[in-house]
């Protein structure tokens, strides 16, 4: 159970340089940027080692195996020490991580260390969307959206460095180590702010479990996050194909197609507490997967190209709110503490992320590609299904 005490022990700082939700901001930044870095490095990295796509693919499944391997002894981390101190040392397990995928010196090490990259990751992913939800929570309002928008601006401008580091022939081991020596001096520094997670009373000689599924109105959060997961996950590796067969397109030009997918996604998280605040999070997801069933199925009726766009965007507007919503949900639920409920979900959407984009790719083998994508379709109707189960659980009186 949690003690009812406050989150803090002093009064909540919320104005000045270093606050709570600036700290929790800097820690989604700095994940999104390590991911940025490597993911503009995987050309580089993949002929470092004269990796075939089909090799790729497999160390790049490593990586999601390390992190959801990562998820429930996370969960039990953050339940035990708390979730601002867990995310400040991952933070720098996962810079290190980072390096170590430009120092392995052969394919087989290089899958070690991606596992070990994606362990990290899929840690921090926990801890900080648990801290995230305590200062949510200490807040009284929906801030959760503006965090993940804060991870897809770090993801970009990680991104970036790599477009920089190309430019200036720098080797993928230079970039990381530089790049993440710049980000910890700059993110770390916003961590240090004075903050108690809740403490979890337990009978003497209780265990702590391990993995704990989700049951109840969070299981089906949780396949909500899988929905949204699998839905970002398959744009991400089928969008470009997507344009390319159905708009006949180039390669150039069909890459704009998840820009334009990014991008609204971006937007929409910026202006998600806002627009959660005012609608409240059930009417919120309705009306996401109402934009992204519309966008799927607007793409798969018209071979235009800036119809394919436009169904793109609505798309990322749709799925920008589901994610942070599961995991607001998830740090507020009244039958598992936030630390194993948030890794329980993360592991639904890291599941979606994962198999999602296989199983695009054998109905578009079986089918179509345009069959495939219905798919998307009706998982976001199902996410409109599904959206009473992130109404605030109701607290028990004998809490």
């Amino acid at each position: 159970m949690h003690n009812p005490s406050t989150f803090a022990n002093a009064p909540l700082p919320w104005n000045g340089l270093r606050t709570p939700r600036k700290a929790v901001s800097a820690m989604f930044m700095l994940n999104g940027a390590f991911f940025g870095m490597w993911a503009s490095r995987v050309p580089a990295i993949a002929q470092m080692h004269q990796l075939s796509e089909t090799m790729l693919g497999i160390l790049l499944l490593s990586m999601c195996a390390g992190a959801i391997v990562s998820f429930p002894t996370t969960g039990s981390l953050v339940e035990r020490y708390g979730s601002a101190s867990v995310t400040k040392v991952v933070a720098l397990v996962y810079s290190a991580a980072l390096a170590g995928l430009a120092f392995a010196p052969s394919a087989l090490l290089l899958g070690a260390a991606l596992f070990a990259f994606g362990a990290a990751h899929g840690a921090m992913d926990v801890s900080m969307n648990a801290w995230a939800g305590e200062v949510e929570k200490a807040r009284g309002k929906p801030i959760m959206s503006s965090f993940h928008a804060m991870w897809s601006l770090g993801s970009g401008l990680g991104a970036a460095t790599g477009f920089l580091a190309v430019h200036l022939a720098l080797s993928p081991m230079v970039h990381f180590l530089i790049g993440g020596v710049v980000c910890l001096l700059l993110a770390l520094p916003f961590g240090y702010v004075a903050w108690s997670s809740p403490r979890i009373e337990r009978k003497p000689g209780a265990k702590r479990a391990l993995f704990v599924l989700p049951k109840g109105a969070l299981a089906l959060v949780g396949i909500m996050g899988l929905c949204a997961g699998l839905g970002e996950g398959a744009m991400g590796d089928w969008g470009a194909i997507f344009l390319v067969q159905v708009a006949q397109t180039n390669e150039g030009t069909a890459a704009l197609g998840y820009t334009c997918f990014s991008v609204a996604m971006v937007v929409m998280r910026l202006a998600g507490d806002f627009i959660i605040s005012r609608l409240g999070a059930v009417r919120a997801a309705r009306m996401s997967g109402l934009l992204a069933a519309s966008g799927s199925l607007l793409a798969i009726s018209f071979a235009s190209l800036p119809a394919i766009f436009v169904g793109f965007a609505m798309m990322g507007l749709g799925y920008a709110f589901i994610v942070p919503l599961a995991f607001s949900r998830a740090g507020n639920d009244d039958t598992m503490s936030p630390g194993p409920a948030i890794a329980a979900v993360a592991t639904f959407g890291y599941g979606g992320g994962l198999f999602g984009p296989v199983a695009i790719g054998l109905l578009a083998d079986t089918f179509s590609i345009r069959w495939a994508f219905l798919l998307l379709s009706s998982l976001a109707l199902l996410i409109i299904l599904l959206a009473p189960n992130l109404a605030p659980p109701q607290k028990s009186a004998a809490r």
